[in-house]
């Protein structure tokens, strides 16, 4: 048996590192999306919502893809590679898109659709393979120490996250003292986060073969027609075997599941793809005949979680929609003297989380050591609890400001500091989850499920995000037209067609939105929404966890 090490491998480092320019790319892109697409491309709040929903979505629909052909073809590292390079091509257009709109605004929205879509095939490339190469740095006599390794590597994506959403809208987000905006700077911010991620990709690169391997020396990640039995535990399949009934039915299942989310449930195409393939790839996986029963059921595990972690991430994904929008139109953004650019706020959530990683870390290490730490399920409940807490805070803090009064930033920064809180009880948890109970066979691949849950979550944030109801800038235009937006959404008065006209152009809706039935009338009930699902789904997790707990079969 192989003597356990004290530490971590050198590899985690590297893949600390590989990430962390990943995530600088990606969250400091994110950090200006929406803004860019309302203030330059001149589409609406709310349609801005879902196109950013269906982009943060589909990134997370991919990975099923990275997974599939990292696992039967390419392997991880080749994976990463692809994933980082189109990534940086996205960026790169995104950047384009950014210089040209002045001149010709559809053909930058139409460049703006392109950027989007290479950015989510590449991140659909990279993003389970890097996760499972995490996982794969560890023998079997150190999976215990996994929960701590994707700590660190987490804080690795929040110090790239941190320093993205810093220097993205610090270059790339200009609004002066009388509150307009620079629109022609947004391409500074998006250049910078496409040469982060070439940064990104040549230190994997370069780095990869001296680092990233086995005890023995052997490349980790490699092609898969180069695995050796060693890689596997004892008795476990090295191959899957999805029969050709089990394909079929798959194939029919997704085309009733996204045809019953479109015309029953009206969700558009890409949500509709994007949750009708989620289940399918957990039925095809849950099919395969080598499956041992032990093996079933720990995979049950990682569909129960990342069912309810959906609720987590439709909240938590506001931060570059609804909240961004908040802070940009209703909040007093004086920070100890300095006014903060709006897409600059959810900083917060980065730097937090590079503060509070290694103490999380070293939480769980001594808990571990007392035997007192919480199983993972039961941390992922304790996250979905402590973003409930966060809306629940802001919620009252909304309640009484009216269509003309400003929150102030410093409850922005306790919501993202809560978030945070829960963030680190949950997502670097279920990466460790997924690294422990996954098959190898299907480790890539249920890493791309596990995302497919991030996925649901984004597309439901963007639906969420859609109904926030009309802030204080939208009050303030109505009110330049002569319109009494209050007495509008309250059907007291009815505009007259000139009216309604010059509200249209200016992206102003005259209805409330609706939820689940429920006309969405003020901030205050927009975020009650997030405490009820949220606080709903962490009472149903923390119920599940005994059952959980034997269905792990001796995984923490």
């Amino acid at each position: 048996m192989t003597e356990t090490k004290p530490g971590h491998p050198k590899g985690l480092y590297v893949l600390f590192a590989t990430e962390m320019w990943e995530r600088f790319n990606f969250y400091g892109m994110r950090a200006l999306l929406t803004l860019f697409i309302v203030s330059a491309l001149m589409i609406s709040k709310e349609q801005s919502s879902i196109i950013y929903g269906g982009f943060l979505g589909l990134c997370y629909l991919t990975p099923m893809l990275g997974g599939f052909v990292s696992d039967r073809f390419l392997g991880n590292r080749y994976c990463i590679m692809l994933g980082g390079t189109l990534m940086a091509i996205g960026q790169f257009t995104l950047f384009a898109s950014a210089s040209l709109f002045s001149g010709n605004l559809e053909f930058a929205r139409t460049l703006l659709y392109i950027a989007l879509g290479v950015i989510i095939l590449g991140n659909g490339f990279f993003k389970p393979n890097i996760s499972s190469m995490v996982g794969s740095l560890y023998p079997k006599q150190e999976k215990n120490k996994l929960d701590t390794a994707f700590t660190i590597f987490y804080m690795g994506i929040n110090c790239g996250a941190f320093l993205g959403q810093f220097i993205c809208p610090m270059i790339g987000d200009h609004v002066d003292a009388a509150g307009v905006r620079d629109v022609f700077v947004f391409k500074w911010g998006f250049l910078a986060a496409g040469s982060a991620m070439l940064i990104g990709t040549v230190t994997f690169f370069l780095l990869k073969d001296k680092y990233v391997i086995t005890p023995e020396g052997r490349a980790i990640g490699d092609l898969p027609s180069r695995n050796v039995s060693s890689d596997f535990e004892e008795g476990e399949s090295q191959k899957a075997n999805f029969s050709n009934t089990a394909l079929a039915v798959a194939g029919l299942a997704f085309l009733c599941l996204g045809t019953t989310f479109h015309f029953v449930f009206g969700q558009n195409y890409i949500y509709s793809l994007i949750y009708g393939s989620g289940l399918t790839l957990a039925g095809l996986i849950i099919s395969d005949s080598s499956l041992t029963k032990v093996e079933r059921e720990r995979i049950l595990v990682i569909y129960i979680v990342s069912f309810f972690i959906i609720f987590f991430w439709a909240a938590f994904e506001q931060a570059g929609s609804s909240l961004t929008f908040i802070a940009d139109n209703q909040t007093d953004r004086n920070f100890f003297g300095w006014n903060m650019p709006p897409s600059m706020v959810q900083i917060f959530n980065g730097l937090f989380v590079v503060i509070l990683a290694v103490p999380f870390s070293l939480l769980w290490d001594k808990l571990r050591a007392n035997d007192k730490e919480p199983i993972s399920p039961a941390k992922q409940a304790m996250g979905l609890l402590l973003i409930a807490l966060s809306y629940f805070i802001i919620a009252f803090n909304v309640k009484d400001l009216g269509t003309s009064g400003l929150l102030a930033v410093k409850w922005l920064v306790l919501l993202y500091l809560i978030q945070t809180l829960g963030e680190l009880c949950l997502s670097p948890i279920g990466l460790s989850l997924v690294g422990k109970l996954a098959p190898k066979r299907f480790a890539s691949l249920l890493f791309g499920v596990f995302f497919l849950s991030n996925a649901s979550g984004y597309a439901l944030a963007g639906t969420l995000g859609s109904i926030l109801p009309a802030t204080g800038e939208q009050f303030a235009k109505a009110k330049e037209i002569g319109v009494d937006l209050q007495a509008v959404l309250d059907k007291a008065v009815t505009p007259t067609a000139e009216q309604l006209t010059k509200l249209a152009e200016s992206k102003i809706s005259i209805n409330y939105a609706t939820f689940a039935g429920f006309a969405i009338h003020n901030l205050f009930e927009f975020f009650m929404v997030f405490v009820v699902l949220c606080g709903m789904a962490s009472l149903l997790l923390f119920a599940l966890v005994p059952t959980l707990k034997k269905m792990m079969h001796g995984v923490r």
